[in-house]
């Protein structure tokens, strides 16, 4: 059997702020197979992107400080790795999009420079050749005019049309994993809906795989082979998008999905919502994370922390309510 592209294994990250150590990722466990699409869902907070500058080595160490865990990329340990070695993987065999396009791109360059220092950096470009291929690149990405666009700066864009040419960037070198953090944040509807159709449309055709970032379930069930459902710094439940997402198992899945909107929902009706709120990564609770939010909560689940067990044909569920002894009675 193949190795995946991507594990992740037990992997825990802290920040030390004033309000003390802040546990962001308390033991993630994911794998991402090659030519496959892992959606990595969970509310704001609770590790998901923390989880992703980990692998892309990007995290500012300090503050951050990863304390467990292993990393592995295409056999390759990405942990305490040379950071040269990371400069060689980062961007040339795997590359991120990340949530604010502004914020991502050079103000002070223009489009088409950002563009072609990738290129020349990565595969060896002449400034010629690295032209020519951008240009191609952001023609594909659906970015007409390209070569007028490449004379403009990041301001003179539309907010879909920076967010294709960070899709175009990442896109550059052909890589083997794309990272999209929150990829239709601040887009309006239709133009989310172009760069999923996009992102889709150029995973299929370059059979990378892609680690998607959302808390958007609609996104899952329109692009995911597999989802992750990450609270309080850890996945809780994973499996096939289609069977979790018609069948959640963990109170937490079942909540999130009953929580979503529905044309079909009775006029006026309001939104069903999950009580409580998330804990305080300084101040996480000793059993269950979610336990202070569960209605089938036991007392099992605040005196000992679950873990991901296989319960049927790949799906695993970190809950007591699905493994053998239960939840040891209601509280």
């Amino acid at each position: 059997m193949n190795s995946p592209l991507l594990a992740i294994e037990d992997l825990q990250v802290q920040f030390r702020g004033e309000a003390g150590i802040a546990r962001a990722v308390t033991g993630a466990t994911l794998h991402l197979e090659r030519g496959e699409v892992l959606a990595l869902v969970g509310e704001s907070g609770c590790g998901k992107s923390v989880t992703a500058l980990a692998v892309m080595g990007l995290l500012p160490m300090p503050p951050a400080k990863i304390v467990a865990g292993r990393i592995v990329f295409d056999g390759t340990s990405l942990i305490g790795a040379n950071p040269r070695l990371m400069r060689s993987i980062r961007g040339r065999r795997m590359a991120m999009i990340f949530q604010d396009p502004m914020t991502s791109l050079n103000p002070y360059l223009r489009v088409g420079r950002q563009l072609t220092e990738v290129l020349e950096l990565h595969l060896g470009h002449t400034r010629r050749q690295a032209t020519q291929a951008a240009a191609a690149m952001l023609e594909r990405v659906g970015i007409s005019e390209a070569s007028r666009r490449m004379r403009a700066y990041p301001h003179e864009l539309s907010g879909g049309m920076r967010q294709r040419v960070m899709i175009a960037m990442a896109l550059l070198c052909k890589p083997q994993l794309l990272i999209a953090d929150e990829p239709t944040t601040a887009l309006d509807v239709t133009v989310a809906a172009e760069i999923l159709d996009l992102i889709s449309e150029l995973q299929r055709s370059t059979n990378m795989a892609v680690l998607l970032i959302t808390h958007d379930l609609g996104i899952v069930a329109r692009l995911a082979d597999r989802v992750a459902v990450m609270y309080a710094g850890r996945p809780i439940e994973d499996g096939a998008a289609t069977s979790l997402v018609h069948q959640p198992l963990h109170p937490y899945t079942q909540g999130l999905l009953r929580s979503r909107p529905s044309i079909s929902a009775p006029l006026g009706r309001a939104l069903p919502t999950l009580s409580g709120r998330p804990p305080e990564p300084t101040r996480l609770p000793k059993g269950c994370a979610f336990a202070p939010r569960c209605a089938q909560v036991g007392r099992r689940c605040v005196q000992e922390r679950p873990t991901s067990v296989d319960v049927h044909e790949g799906r695993h569920v970190a809950c007591f309510v699905h493994q053998t002894g239960g939840v040891d009675g209601a509280i």
